[in-house]
């Protein structure tokens, strides 16, 4: 699917998420060191930017009037408390396949369905605003 070139580093970060969802559903615990280092490196700054940069410029409605929102948030709850049992080193074998299984989903979700919406509701200026936001968040330590 071709990607507006405001939202391609979200894109590009999906791909990653996709490999280490995979390398999850097929190895389970024992890529377990390489999704950590993936969580930390760039799948936790990924969420926070899509929740606190991507939806509040995006021209969709909050959770509560536009259900792909909604999806998005409670998607991100549901896998960051599967990483927090990763983390904590109680997740069983078949959690790390959940894992795989929840964030190849997720990542789908937000390519085929709610990007598209996003780069349909934006005009030029207010893609290349958001782009703008995307940049200095993931360039930034301290998120807004």
């Amino acid at each position: 699917m071709k990607r507006s070139e405001q939202l391609k580093s979200l894109s590009h970060e999906h791909h990653h998420a996709l490999f280490i969802a995979k390398r999850l559903r097929d190895e389970g615990s024992q890529a377990g060191e390489a999704f950590v280092e993936f969580w930390r490196g760039e799948g936790e700054a990924h969420f926070r930017i899509e929740e606190v940069v991507l939806l509040p410029g995006s021209g969709l409605e909050g959770p509560g009037s536009d259900p792909d929102v909604a999806r998005m948030l409670d998607e991100h709850l549901d896998i960051r408390r599967r990483v927090r049992r990763v983390l904590d080193g109680d997740a069983s074998e078949d959690e790390f396949g959940g894992l795989g299984v929840a964030l190849t989903s997720h990542v789908r979700f937000e390519e085929r369905e709610l990007f598209p919406r996003i780069e349909a509701l934006l005009d030029q200026a207010g893609l290349d605003d958001l782009a703008s936001r995307i940049a200095k968040a993931e360039s930034s330590d301290a998120m807004p």
